[in-house]
């Protein structure tokens, strides 16, 4: 087979795969071979015949159609990396006559990913927050060192808010006890809400050894149906009323949790990460910000097949972040209201942005002449490797199918890079913080999980 690229413009191509009489001869025996069985021919056994009784019997182009088919299909993939074309959309395909004894011509008309004429990309002015990090935010962090490294000390007093107890309790609606409401020796810490709402406030001044009844009200709204809106009554027995103690935040502090020797190190050092890590992230922030400026300054119009391509991908994001937490994207679906076809017309918008963005950069990279070196890859997968904990040579054998869309990936970062370097970027003070119930809650919430986390 031979692979002849006859035109190549307006992100489009035209090629040809020429066939030998003869490969086209071996591609029908093939097909006779695998498919004679399915014909029953009077005077043969069914699968004996003949090919050339069965080409008289249905005709000489009985196994024309998948012959061609299968040579396409072998010979296709092959011919666009050969010609190094990135196709996307389903080609368009053109036969020469067909018969017997004669040779095939292919004649293929395809997309290709798009290169467009990009506009007002260098210089875009954009607000980048700064990193510096004062006294009290160092302080904050350290307070959550301190979370992180306290201790669960056993106390011989009545319980309060923030201990945790370790109790027995067993549930009644009446005389009848219900299932599911018994447990022995469980560990609750008072005032994180885990419990039906008024549970744990009613332990607060109970002491060791203690049987205490919680009477509780079950929600409306609470999931067992049978229980919901009903009086119970929880029979509790206190084993033991813990609480947490955080160390003192000294010298002997920063021993015991890093490489320094004394607290003044410790807090420059935890200044200078909190101040690196915003620095990295206000910076891929801002990133951000100029290459949205880029799409805002050229709207193309992106492919349909790109854009639904865009969409499977999303969905197929979207169905492994949700086998994470359990559940599957039909069940999103249903729980939304929204059926796949809702779902895709959802984040169509999103989607053409998504693909259309990535024209952009990928047209800037090829106006600049930007290329993507074995040390850039190399570069790539060592941090690859340093993210995943993994030997660089394993990434680069998981990598090996697809180095192709890596380096294309690669090449679109050195893009936004490069786009970052050449933009006019105004350094401004981080607003601070509105504290608010809710997030303060979270926080605590967030820091009590990492605590435990690290214990």
């Amino acid at each position: 087979m031979k692979t002849t690229l006859v035109s190549k413009e307006n992100n489009e191509a035209k090629l040809t795969m020429d066939f030998t009489a003869e490969e086209f001869e071996e591609e029908v025996n093939k097909v006779y071979r695998k498919n004679r069985g399915q014909f029953q021919i009077n005077g043969f056994r069914k699968g004996k015949a003949p090919r050339s009784i069965i080409e008289r019997h249905y005709g000489e182009g009985i196994f024309f159609e998948d012959a061609i088919n299968n040579m396409f299909g072998d010979h296709y993939p092959g011919a666009i990396e050969e010609l190094e074309l990135e196709v996307i959309d389903r080609p368009q395909v053109d036969f020469s006559e067909i018969g017997k004894g004669k040779p095939v011509t292919m004649t293929i008309d395809v997309k290709l990913f798009p290169v467009v004429e990009v506009k007002d990309y260098k210089g875009v002015e954009v607000e980048q927050l700064k990193s510096d990090a004062s006294d009290e935010d160092v302080e904050k962090e350290l307070e959550k060192l301190q979370k992180r490294n306290a201790r669960m000390v056993v106390v011989d007093r009545p319980a309060k808010d923030g201990d945790t107890v370790l109790l027995d309790y067993a549930g009644f609606v009446g005389d009848e006890q219900f299932a599911g409401g018994t447990a022995e020796r469980q560990e609750l810490k008072l005032g994180s809400g885990t419990f039906i709402p008024g549970f744990e406030e009613q332990l607060i001044g109970a002491v060791t050894g203690e049987d205490k009844d919680v009477n509780v009200t079950f929600p409306e709204e609470y999931g067992e149906k049978s229980l919901a809106g009903k009086d119970a009554v929880f029979h509790c027995k206190l084993h033991e009323i813990k609480e947490e103690q955080v160390p003192e935040l000294d010298d002997e502090f920063a021993k015991d949790v890093s490489e320094f020797d004394t607290l003044e190190e410790l807090k420059a050092k935890t200044k200078e990460d909190l101040e690196k890590a915003r620095e990295e992230q206000y910076r891929n922030m801002a990133k951000d910000a100029v290459v949205n400026q880029v799409w805002e300054n050229n709207h193309i119009e992106v492919p349909a097949s790109m854009v639904e391509d865009e969409i499977t991908q999303m969905a197929q994001e979207l169905d492994q972040q949700l086998r994470y937490q359990g559940l599957s994207l039909e069940q999103y679906c249903q729980f939304t209201g929204k059926d796949m076809a809702g779902f895709r017309e959802d984040v169509r918008e999103d989607a053409e942005k998504r693909a259309g963005t990535r024209i952009v950069l990928r047209s800037i990279g090829e106006a600049e002449n930007l290329e993507v070196s074995d040390d850039d890859v190399n570069e790539e997968m060592k941090l690859v490797a340093e993210q995943y904990g993994m030997d660089q040579d394993k990434v680069q054998e998981a990598l090996a199918d697809s180095m192709d869309y890596f380096r294309k990936d690669l090449m679109v970062k050195k893009v936004i890079d490069m786009l970052y370097d050449e933009a006019s970027v105004t350094m401004v003070d981080a607003p601070e913080p509105e504290v608010t119930e809710e997030n303060k809650d979270a926080s605590e919430t967030a820091e009590d999980a990492a605590a435990e986390e690290e214990k």
